[in-house]
């Protein structure tokens, strides 16, 4: 069962965010829970798939991998990771993140404050050339 403070991931609605591809997200901790300061996210993420380049002005974002592997960019960092690994992205940095498995990765990503993945807060990085 899912009520405001608990939360069962399979009760909770999916939805594909902004500046992502192959993405299926799961908002099981946030506002709607009564959260000011933090929002949990629960991502499945294709083969391929994943966010485009991006920041969040000020907002922070860690993603701990649960499933799969993928790779974290950010700044002038690369990172592989495997379940079990995290990455942070600091607010207003550019970071991309892109999976790299056969298989789905799944992971959790955490916002503070809360982000709402709201299209309007993202800032894309210039087109180069």
């Amino acid at each position: 069962m899912t009520s405001k403070y608990h939360v069962r991931a399979a009760q909770v609605p999916a939805y594909h965010p902004a500046n992502h591809e192959g993405t299926r997200n799961q908002r099981l901790v946030g506002p709607a829970n009564g959260a000011r300061n933090v929002e949990v996210v629960l991502g499945t993420i294709a083969r391929g798939g994943g966010a485009l380049p991006h920041a969040h002005p000020g907002v922070e974002q860690v993603c701990y991998l649960l499933e799969g592997t993928a790779r974290a960019e950010v700044g002038d960092e690369r990172f592989d990771m495997e379940p079990g690994d995290a990455c942070f992205f600091p607010a207003d940095v550019f970071h991309v993140f892109t999976v790299t498995s056969e298989q789905p990765a799944r992971l959790l990503v955490i916002y503070s404050p809360p982000y709402g993945e709201d299209p309007g807060r993202v800032v894309r990085r210039p087109a180069e050339g």
